[in-house]
């Protein structure tokens, strides 16, 4: 009779139940026990991408352990930096808000009484700052740390004043819109880290644990090898807004900012740059070529595509294909696929398959509940953030940040070109989308157009 060296189902299915069991919540590796045959020895085990201890993981309590108290000022205070806001005040005890700051006065006083309403924190008329300089005044009023969530456009220049000034600073995604602010975020992230500031920014999934520990399984060869995958943000259109009567140029832009490309930087950097930031993190790699297209088929306002189809050449020849698309009435899909030699990762599921289709690793989001009380990631980002300021741990996401968001304009710009653009071209343009004429009042509309790929066809 034949020797059977292989898994028999049985020992298989039992494995991979044991496996999803260890493989919860930040446990031992999985794939030893997958990939250990009956008689006991280790068959085909895998080969590590990484060594444990040379990549950074996150941890993720419920909350930021107790230390000096963090007053905190806000710059931007519609829906993400409210949003942001009350994060930062449920991942710690000692933590409070001192100042806000805004374009608009309505956002400020609004953002002021749900602080009174909900948490019964009162900011003084004197800490209530408007208009495009108002980040100045939060930087300046006596705060420990800044929570940056203006419309992308400015955070550069925000985050450059915030550590110039010596604050720490969580941004929100994305942290630039074209290659003037990467740049600027590159080197102030190196001025943040010469002064040991700690610096988190709003790609959450760096710290949501389903995602961490499908990074560690990654990490630890149970796919192999990465050879290429896919990334999406497909959904119905986001919010905007109609122009009121009254509104002036700036303020109707400001106030319909996710619509107009030099305020977002579109909906592939402002929303897909999260999805390409999963395999750029993943993959450790950043994108040499970018040929992509897109469209505007059904978008109402603003100056943007509302479709994108993007191919990425990463540095060691594989390739990434991002898609990314706002229109209501189509198929809808937020998720990213990596494949690898040995299997393949999928975060719909937070599934690992080998190459046979078999499940052999599978997030237990179950067991995080029954083993935490926090689990939403735009918290746990903040309970991170906390406690490294508080255990003088340096962190410092900007600059890897920055580099997805610069594959997300590399996509961006080879789709309204209709060019292939490439990583040493983009990182070095003097595109900047900020515009000359910038007031709260009128300005120069005839440059916000939709951009059109491609040269026009000779007339017959």
């Amino acid at each position: 009779m034949k020797k059977e060296n292989s898994i028999s189902r049985r020992s298989f299915l039992k494995s991979s139940a044991l496996a999803s069991a260890l493989g919860a919540v930040g446990t031992g590796s999985a794939a030893s026990v997958i990939l250990t045959s009956c008689g006991g020895e280790k068959t085909n085990a895998p080969k590590p991408l990484k060594e444990a201890g040379t990549y950074y993981i996150p941890e993720l309590p419920d909350m930021a352990a107790d230390g000096k108290e963090l007053k905190a000022g806000i710059i931007g205070c519609g829906g993400r930096g409210s949003g942001a806001t009350f994060n930062f005040l449920n991942a710690a005890n000692g933590v409070t808000v001192v100042a806000l700051g805004d374009t608009f006065q309505e956002k400020v006083d609004n953002l002021a009484k749900k602080l009174k309403d909900e948490k019964g924190i009162d900011i003084p008329a004197d800490k209530r700052f408007v208009g495009l300089d108002a980040y100045k005044q939060v930087i300046d009023s006596g705060v420990d740390v800044v929570i940056i969530a203006t419309p992308p456009v400015f955070r550069p220049v925000h985050f450059q004043y915030a550590v110039e000034k010596g604050k720490h600073a969580f941004l929100e995604k994305p942290i630039c819109v074209d290659p003037v602010g990467y740049r600027t975020i590159m080197a102030t992230a190196k001025q943040a880290a010469a002064k040991n500031l700690c610096v988190v920014t709003g790609t959450q999934r760096h710290h949501q644990r389903s995602y961490v520990e499908s990074y560690k399984k990654i990490m630890e060869g149970l796919i192999g090898e990465i050879t290429g995958g896919t990334v999406y943000w497909n959904q119905n259109m986001l919010w905007y807004r109609d122009r009121q009567p009254g509104w002036n140029d700036c303020e109707y832009m400001i106030k319909d900012w996710v619509n107009w490309k030099w305020l977002s930087g579109d909906h592939i950097v402002e929303q897909h740059v999260h999805n390409i930031d999963v395999f750029t993190w993943f993959s450790g790699l950043k994108p040499v070529k970018a040929v992509g297209f897109g469209s505007r088929q059904r978008r109402v306002t603003g100056d943007q595509y509302d479709n994108f189809s993007i191919d990425f050449t990463m540095e060691n020849g594989i390739h990434l294909h991002s898609m990314s698309r706002q229109i209501d009435g189509c198929a809808n899909n937020v998720s990213e696929f990596i494949q690898g030699t040995r299997g393949s990762w999928d975060s719909s599921t937070m599934e690992i398959k080998d190459l046979a289709g078999n499940v052999i690793w599978k997030y237990d989001s179950e067991a995080e509940k029954a083993n935490f009380k926090q689990c939403d990631p735009y918290t746990l980002e903040h309970v991170n953030w906390i406690n490294t300021i508080r255990a003088g741990k340096l962190i410092e996401q900007a600059s890897e940040t920055a580099i997805s968001n610069m594959a997300a304009i590399m996509g961006r710009e080879s789709a309204y070109s209709g060019e292939a653009i490439t990583w040493e071209t983009m990182t070095a343009s003097a595109l900047d989308y900020t515009p000359k004429d910038l007031n709260l009042g009128k300005m120069d509309m005839s440059g916000f157009t939709v951009p059109v790929p491609g040269k026009p066809q000779d007339k017959k």
